[in-house]
């Protein structure tokens, strides 16, 4: 090969080369001008048109059950007990006498004071005959009835000591074990036994702040209890009128019929508060919340682009959420394909209409 030749074939390769080149410049300019134009067009994604539903306002949590009325019952004085007029386990009425302490010191006492409130009423009636023909002064007949009033308040305080050495039932129930026998000596501190009334029973438990405004007096509770597997019907018997700081929760006690014994004090159960129902409740899927700097936000479908709309959240249930502010039935909100979403992007949008059935929190 002569140099005139070499010349040419070089210059072949040279003009191929940049041929070659131009083309892949000119497919890559044609793909990204191609996709510039994919990325322009609205963004396939899915909707729902929200419609106003039923929503069973329902608060799940767990409670402890207590006596209706509970007291120990203790001495009001010290002695040697005498009588035990009940049985363990049974049922007493209220004023019926359980133990009985001697008192026969007291009752000496008694009726020494009951012969001399006797004497003194005698000398008073006399006192009384002789003021009437001044046969004796206003002074003497005032000493006379001031002694007998005297007498009268001891033998109160006589009688008030005797009933401290009598324990009665404060009120109806079930007594439990006793802690004393015949014989024993009793001081305030000595415990006889324990009274509850347990029909009805009291159930107490908390449910978080954001329900203080809305639970109040005769809301319907179902407790269940795990050990009977039965449900129990019962009412909101009392609220507490301040939102504990420490767990920010409010605490409410409810009451239940307990006519069989079935739920026992002490135990713990599921309960189910049955708030008002809400009729045009807002629902929507809780993943379609978008976490932003200040709450949450939803994206709507508006003039064919998603518009971040915020919203104020409420009940909770398993799978969804209820929109108290920022939304409102009509809207479409869009539920999937929305993780690349920015605001005022062109969407197109599969819409799928919300359900209308009740939903149970």
């Amino acid at each position: 090969m002569n140099k005139k030749q070499g010349n040419i074939l070089y210059i072949f390769l040279f003009i191929s080369c940049m041929l070659f080149y131009s083309c892949g410049n000119k497919k890559k300019s044609e793909e990204k001008s191609q996709s510039a134009q994919g990325a322009k067009g609205p963004v396939p994604v899915e909707g729902m048109v929200l419609v106003a539903r039923s929503l069973s306002n329902e608060v799940r949590t767990s409670g402890t059950v207590m006596a209706f009325e509970e007291v120990e019952l203790h001495p009001e004085t010290s002695g040697r007990v005498t009588k035990i007029l009940f049985t363990e386990g049974s049922k007493v009425n209220k004023g019926d006498l359980l133990i009985k302490i001697n008192d026969e010191d007291l009752q000496a006492q008694l009726g020494k004071t009951v012969s001399q409130i006797k004497l003194s009423e005698e000398q008073l009636k006399r006192q009384d005959q002789l003021l009437k023909i001044s046969a004796t002064s206003q002074q003497e007949y005032d000493i006379t009835a001031n002694q007998l009033s005297s007498l009268k308040a001891d033998a109160d305080i006589i009688r008030s000591s005797i009933n401290k050495t009598e324990i009665r039932a404060p009120f109806k129930g079930t007594i439990g074990l006793r802690y004393v026998s015949e014989g024993s000596y009793v001081t305030p501190a000595s415990q006889i036994a324990a009274i509850q009334n347990i029909d009805p029973v009291k159930i107490d438990f908390s449910v978080p702040e954001k329900y203080s405004s809305t639970v109040k007096k005769g809301d319907v509770v179902v407790l269940t209890n795990d050990e009977s597997g039965k449900d129990f019907k019962g009412k909101v018997y009392a609220v507490e009128p301040k939102i504990d700081e420490g767990t920010r929760t409010l605490k409410i006690r409810a009451i239940c019929e307990n006519n069989n014994g079935e739920i026992v004090p002490g135990s713990f159960v599921k309960v189910v508060l049955q708030l008002d129902e809400i009729n045009d409740a807002l629902l929507v899927p809780t993943q379609v919340l978008i976490p932003v700097l200040k709450g949450q936000n939803i994206y709507v479908a508006r003039n064919g682009a998603a518009q971040a709309v915020p919203v104020k959240t409420g009940i909770r249930t398993d799978s969804e959420i209820q929109i108290t502010e920022g939304l409102q039935a009509g809207d479409t909100i869009l539920t999937k394909g929305i993780i690349s979403l920015k605001p005022n992007t062109p969407v197109n949008v599969k819409v799928k209409s919300s359900s209308d059935k009740t939903i149970k929190n």
